[in-house]
Parts: structure tokens; C-alpha cells; sequence
């Protein structure tokens, strides 16, 4: 969803009421070039300006300012982090590495779209392992001894997969968990 900008409202405005930048000016103390440069988006208009633009426009400094969405959050790092970074005390307690994310997940998901994408991606990834570590352990029984090659390169897929969209979750914003069974499907829009 893209918000408007300050230029882009009086770009609106003033093509509402049917002035050109000249007749704006001569209606205000604001300059053409200001106005230019406004509507260009080349600067930032001190809040003076705008509601002198507002008065010779005759609306309200509210509809030419751009203003934030109070339920809209901003993604904080710290969040990601322990989206991506929890898993890893699934290494000292059982099921930890699908519990914890799961319980950040629950808490920020609400928050923010970006949370409930990065915490589906890492659960259902854990999910997956954790799944194919149970088949890895129970194919001890028709092949003893392969299972612990199966067991260990799973561990280490996992490990390293995780380490590596801990980094890009936290350089670029984005994550990627290969052969991850969607047991959380992302919602429907």
C-alpha cells in the first residue's frame, strides 16, 4: 500500500480547485519555485509553508500533510532476530527450536505482515526438520548405523540454513527456508 506524499496531495489540491502554480502563488506569500520544488518532491516544505499553502488552497493542513498510520508499526530488528535466532535453543531443549519461535509468533504476527511471514517461514521449517529427524531416528531399525549420517546431515542442513536466513532476515529483510513443508499456510487476503 503506498501512501501519498506532501507533493503528490498538493499536486492534487491545487489541480482540484483549478489553479496553476502561478495563481497558487499569487494567492500565497509561497514562490513559484517553491511550489515547484514542492511538487517536484526536491524539498521538505518547513510547516509554514504548508498551511500557507493550506489557507490559499482554502482545505485543512491535514490534507496536504502525510500523516502515520497509529496501528502500523515499524518492524523492529530485534523481533526478526528472535524469530530466526530462537530455534537454536531447540540444541539444549526438545521442540524448543518450533516452541519459541512459535511464541514470538503469536505475540508479534498481529503487528505486522512482515512478522507473520518470517514466523510461518521458520516454524513450518522447523516443523520439517523436526520431522525429518523423527523418520532419520526410526530408520535405525531397517538400517542400523546409516541413520547417524541421515540424523547429522539433517542437523547440519538445519543449523545452516537457519544461520544463513538469520543474516539475510537482518541485511535485507528477507528469508528463504528450502524444502519446508507449509504447515502454516500464509493467510488469505
Amino acid at each position: 500500500m503506498k501512501t501519498k506524499s506532501i507533493s503528490e496531495n498538493l499536486i492534487y489540491q491545487r489541480k482540484l480547485k483549478g489553479f496553476t502554480q502561478e495563481d497558487l502563488s499569487d494567492k500565497t506569500t509561497v514562490g513559484v519555485r517553491t511550489i515547484q520544488r514542492i511538487e517536484k518532491g526536491d524539498v521538505q516544505p518547513h510547516l509554514q509553508t504548508i498551511k500557507l499553502l493550506a489557507i490559499g488552497l482554502d482545505i485543512s493542513v491535514d490534507d496536504l500533510l502525510v500523516l502515520d498510520n497509529p496501528k502500523e508499526k515499524t518492524i523492529q530488528r530485534k523481533w526478526i532476530l528472535l524469530l530466526h535466532a530462537s530455534p537454536f535453543f531447540g540444541l539444549i531443549i526438545p521442540l524448543a527450536n518450533v516452541l519459541f519461535p512459535l511464541f514470538t509468533w503469536i505475540s508479534k504476527a498481529e503487528d505486522n505482515k512482515i512478522y507473520d511471514v518470517h514466523g510461518r517461514a521458520v516454524i513450518n521449517f522447523h516443523c520439517t526438520i523436526n520431522l525429518l529427524i523423527i523418520i532419520s531416528l526410526l530408520l535405525f531399525f531397517p538400517f542400523p548405523g546409516f541413520n547417524f549420517i541421515g540424523t547429522a546431515a539433517i542437523l547440519l542442513f538445519g543449523i545452516i540454513v537457519s544461520l544463513k536466513n538469520i543474516i539475510s532476515a537482518l541485511d535485507s529483510g528477507t528469508c528463504y527456508y528450502p524444502l519446508s513443508i507449509p504447515f502454516l499456510k500464509p493467510k488469505s487476503a
